[in-house]
């Protein structure tokens, strides 16, 4: 529960500087991440994460419906709850990742890429989207 904690921490701050909409988007945080520990299923980051990945696409459908105002306040919360999570990787970290997952779970083709998927997602614990990941097996698995 430290990044809840720190959630809280940040919270007050911007309490005290009078940054409504920042306020906002930590409290909705925050609430995530305590009825996640009150329910005792997913972790933080996992929880972050699924709450960054909802602004971003909430951005998109804003943006595809013509509202850049909404759009800007969904990503600028997106990027509020990145700023919690750990650095993403890099294209050539993820593509070394990706390499040795093929290489040890034995995958030869397309239709054995769930294993490749399962084995690099577990080392990338997180720290790439699930697309990218993706991409870079089906790449790897053809190639």
């Amino acid at each position: 529960m430290v990044i809840a904690e720190q959630i809280k921490s940040d919270l007050i701050d911007a309490m005290r500087a009078g940054e409504k909409t920042r306020v906002g988007a930590l409290r909705l945080v925050l609430s995530e991440l305590q009825k996640a520990a009150k329910e005792g299923g997913e972790e933080e980051l996992a929880v972050l994460r699924r709450e960054r990945k909802r602004r971003l696409e909430a951005a998109r459908a804003y943006r595809e419906a013509g509202r850049e105002d909404l759009a800007g306040g969904e990503e600028a919360e997106g990027e509020l709850i990145a700023g919690y999570l750990p650095a993403e990787l890099s294209d050539e970290e993820l593509a070394a990742i990706v390499e040795q997952a093929v290489r040890d779970s034995g995958a030869v083709s397309a239709k054995e890429m769930g294993a490749a998927m399962k084995q690099a997602m577990a080392a990338v614990d997180g720290r790439a989207d699930g697309k990218r990941v993706s991409g870079l097996v089906r790449a790897a698995l053809q190639g």
